[in-house]
């Protein structure tokens, strides 16, 4: 759909091609999002449910992580019901305000974890390397501070950044070759210069990720080196095992992010593109919940206490 002004036709809907897939494999991605989306749902809420109803979990490391299944739940609630409208009811259409909130919640849940993944990181090396102090510098209220400025730091940065999207103007084809509102395939569209998006986006992307991955790898660094050092092997156990699940997901993680929004604008390929925005959109929320709860006990046995409350209200 598109709007005349000033003799230039202004595109007020976009067009998301979602997956080119057969009638019959759409059947088959409605099934599988479906699935990942009530996982990710519920397995992020009972986590946020668990975590609040247990008093032993009240730690810093089990405070981030609610934070953490907070903006699961943000990113995949932004992205997955839109997926799911295209493979079962073929409505493709979304409007232009409709796409530029599409990608002020993306971007903001994006940023907020990779922010969240440093003060774990941070957290886990104060709990293994400084563990005599650790109670003084990860008070309640260094926990409160930090989170207060993930939560403000990636609100700016996503407002930011649609605020760039909104300086574009787009009057060309309207057809996204994606499955949601995302920045590099929208570039594509823009038919006027996207030059001060790219230079901003090449900045987010060095503060938001490079420099966020390089002070999560420092200080498991020092962490590892620390486990290393240990005299008993249950002590090294111990250590590597409360590490072990926040380096899975910070990896699968950050491989994905990176790529997407650090590889140059013309080099963008729709198709890969597709496939790693599921990842972090759909798989990561998903996966999060099980990384972080299966080999952690504590977890385990507050799950298990709030599904049986669950089941007695039932």
């Amino acid at each position: 759909m598109h709007t005349a002004m000033s003799n230039q036709t202004l595109v007020t809907e976009f067009i998301l091609r979602g997956f080119s897939a057969a009638p019959q494999l759409r059947a088959l991605f409605f099934i599988l999002f479906l699935s990942l989306y009530t996982m990710a749902l519920s397995g992020n809420s009972l986590i946020v449910a668990a975590i609040a109803f247990t008093s032993r979990l009240h730690t810093p490391m089990y405070f981030f992580l609610v934070n953490l299944a907070v903006f699961d739940v943000i990113c995949a609630c932004t992205v997955v019901p839109k997926l799911l409208e295209i493979l079962v009811a073929e409505k493709r259409g979304i409007s232009y305000w409709g796409c530029v909130v599409q990608l002020y919640f993306l971007t903001w849940s994006l940023t907020a974890e990779l922010l969240l993944f440093t003060a774990m990181a941070y957290d886990r090396y104060l709990a293994i390397c400084q563990p005599l102090h650790y109670g003084s510098m990860m008070s309640p209220r260094v926990c409160v501070v930090l989170a207060g400025a993930v939560w403000g730091i990636s609100v700016l940065g996503a407002g930011v950044n649609a605020c760039l999207i909104l300086r574009l103007t787009f009057c060309g084809s309207n057809v996204i070759d994606h499955f949601f509102c995302e920045i590099p395939p929208l570039l594509l569209l823009s038919c006027s210069s996207t030059y001060v998006n790219d230079i901003m986006s090449i900045m987010a992307d060095i503060f938001f990720a490079v420099l966020n991955f390089l002070l999560t790898m420092v200080s498991y660094g020092f962490i590892i080196s620390t486990i290393l050092k240990m005299r008993t092997a249950e002590g090294k156990r111990r250590a590597f095992s409360t590490c072990s699940s926040h380096l899975i997901a910070v990896t699968m993680y950050y491989s994905t992010i990176i790529y997407t929004y650090l590889s140059p604008g013309s080099s963008y390929s729709p198709g890969t593109g597709k496939v790693v925005a599921v990842l972090y959109s759909t798989v990561s929320p998903t996966l999060n919940p099980l990384i972080y709860t299966l080999r952690n006990k504590d977890v385990k046995a507050a799950l298990k206490k709030v599904l049986m409350l669950i089941v007695e209200k039932v």
